[in-house]
């Protein structure tokens, strides 16, 4: 058996840090000024840990030091290291690790990183050999990503021990980073790759939900404007439904980042993780967040800044999900997922939550820590 193993070594460094991603160098280094750590690696690590029963019965072709090599070699696998890093990382090197070992003839690729990094392995791989993803991106609004990083190496694993290889394709999708930092969203189909055929643990494309959310977002927005107190922090979460609530408070919105309202009143606008446990110190705090429609993700998808030091410090019992009934329904009856980095944190967040769907309703939604 064949594996192909990528890292992309700085895919979600930007995330705590309120960039809404690493494309580009500016940005990567904007991210490291700001205290940006890499994910990415510890992420991919979990994945492949997945794989330790086929240790001695898989050849791991991967890309030197934190491209793979590091990895895999962490874990015990001895893997055959192909190609060269071509000066600091860049998308490049993803394509080349990629169209080596479709060269090679792996019967998978398994690799870790975000939107950006998908395009990336489309390009080189298209159909010719089925990948899975790791997400450790900002952005995850492909199709060929695992629920969270066990997920994927859970995939892999089967799919290489499996007879009868089923495969299905998946959209690589990709947003213009530029805009998002804007507050728009203009998310691109820039083709299809090959997933191994995994429904359950693998996630759908980001969708906003079905029928009209007006009504329901106009009571769910008045009631958490209701139910503010004095004195107390707000931290709010980024998206669509979490809009209603700053306009009608008259307060500017970051649209995909984070703010921080007291007493109706903006403390802060598109604050990152360090910023949020500054401001917050040890005084009451609240966060309210939504569920990424189709995926279910309350955190660990576009709001890293609400990481899981700052969760925490809020406990879970301050926590407020909001969410309409239609966008719940989108779920098909998963579960709300959690995918913070931190299994204490997933841990504390496992179990039921109340979500509010309306002025007058609530739901009690499971969520998974993953």
């Amino acid at each position: 058996m064949k594996l192909g193993f990528i890292v992309n070594p700085i895919a979600g460094m930007g995330g705590k840090v309120g960039l809404k991603g690493t494309d580009g160098p500016e940005i990567l280094e904007k991210a490291r000024s700001l205290g940006a750590r890499p994910e990415s690696p510890g992420k991919a690590k979990k994945a492949l840990e997945s794989l330790l029963p086929l240790k001695d019965k898989l050849e791991i072709f991967t890309y030197p030091g934190d491209m793979g090599e590091k990895e895999a070699r962490e874990l015990g696998f001895n893997p055959t290291v192909i190609g060269k890093i071509e000066g600091r990382f860049n998308p490049k090197n993803t394509e080349n690790a990629a169209k080596e070992m479709v060269d090679k003839e792996v019967d998978l690729i398994l690799f870790a990183g975000g939107d950006g990094t998908a395009r990336n392995i489309f390009n080189s791989v298209d159909t010719k050999v089925p990948v899975i993803g790791i997400p450790t991106g900002v952005k995850i609004h492909s199709g060929v990503y695992a629920n969270y990083p066990k997920a994927a190496g859970d995939i892999a694993l089967k799919y290489l021990q499996d007879d009868d290889k089923k495969t299905e394709e998946a959209e690589v999708m990709d947003i213009d980073e530029e805009a998002f930092r804007k507050g728009e969203v203009t998310a691109k189909l820039y083709g299809y790759v090959m997933i191994p055929q995994e429904e359950d643990l693998v996630q759908n494309t980001k969708s906003s939900g079905a029928g009209s959310e007006d009504a329901a977002l106009d009571g769910i927005s008045n009631k958490i404007i209701d139910e503010m107190e004095e004195d107390i922090f707000y931290i709010i979460g980024s998206g669509t439904s979490i809009r209603p609530i700053m306009e009608k408070l008259n307060l500017p919105n970051t649209l995909l980042g984070i703010d921080i309202i007291k007493n109706k009143e903006l403390v802060a606008s598109d604050v990152n993780e360090k910023q949020i446990l500054d401001i917050i110190g040890d005084n009451s705090v609240k966060i309210i967040v939504t569920v990424i429609g189709g995926q279910g993700y309350i955190f660990g998808r576009g709001n890293q800044q609400i990481s899981a030091e700052v969760i925490k410090k809020v406990g879970k019992d301050n926590i407020r999900v909001i969410a309409s009934k239609n966008k719940l329904l989108s779920l098909d009856r998963r579960p709300l997922l959690v995918d913070t980095g931190d299994e204490e944190v997933n841990s504390m967040l496992d179990g039921y939550i109340k979500v509010l769907t309306s002025y007058n309703m609530e739901s009690f939604e499971r969520v998974k820590g993953l």
